[in-house]
């Protein structure tokens, strides 16, 4: 069946919003962050500075909503993770993982002014929480099948687990990161007596 007209036009915007905030983010990468004008990103993307700004008003909302973008890709990664992993212990294996991988990954964005701009955000305090409730649940449910300790509450070792696996950001390898993510689990098996 053919699209419709008005699906053909969204997916046309959605296209130039997507390129609009890969160019941003290239252009800061590139030559900082106090160095990107609209008119360079609406050069560099292709269309005019009148269609540049009814998509965005200036270099911080675009910015803004392509770190949402990537929020929100990661946060659903991690739930896929989360869904293919077989028991409790292993869902809670595979989201620690994905999440110290995703963490080394974005080791350069942390140290610079975009993440000084971005971090700031209220959509990073509603991410790390959603995240946060997510190592939570997985954790609570390990408890009851005895795979994780019990003797702490999920929340404050949801905590502990998220702390720990920053570390990964100055990994230098997949082994050392592999070590980091077991190194963190042994601290949430049940003590032995």
């Amino acid at each position: 069946m053919p699209k419709l007209w008005n699906e053909t036009i969204e997916e046309h915007r959605r296209e130039v919003r997507q390129a609009i905030l890969d160019t941003t983010v290239a252009l800061v990468t590139e030559h900082g962050l106090l160095s990107v004008t609209m008119s360079q990103i609406a050069e560099e993307t292709g269309i005019g500075r009148a269609t540049l700004y009814k998509y965005f008003p200036d270099v911080e909302a675009i910015l803004r909503a392509w770190h949402e973008r990537q929020i929100g890709g990661h946060l659903a990664y991690l739930a896929e993770v989360r869904d293919k992993a077989g028991d409790a212990g292993e869902r809670l294996a595979a989201v620690l993982e994905a999440y110290a991988v995703i963490s080394r990954d974005f080791q350069g964005h942390r140290d610079t002014e975009l993440a000084a701009l971005l971090h700031r955000d209220t959509q990073v305090v509603v991410a790390e929480k959603h995240l946060r409730d997510m190592v939570r649940d997985l954790l609570a449910a390990g408890a009851r099948s005895g795979d994780i300790r019990d003797d702490i509450d999920p929340g404050e070792l949801a905590n502990y687990c998220l702390h720990a696996l920053t570390a990964a950001s100055g990994l230098p390898s997949k082994a050392a990161l592999h070590r980091l993510v077991e190194v963190t689990l042994a601290g949430l098996r049940p003590q032995v007596s």
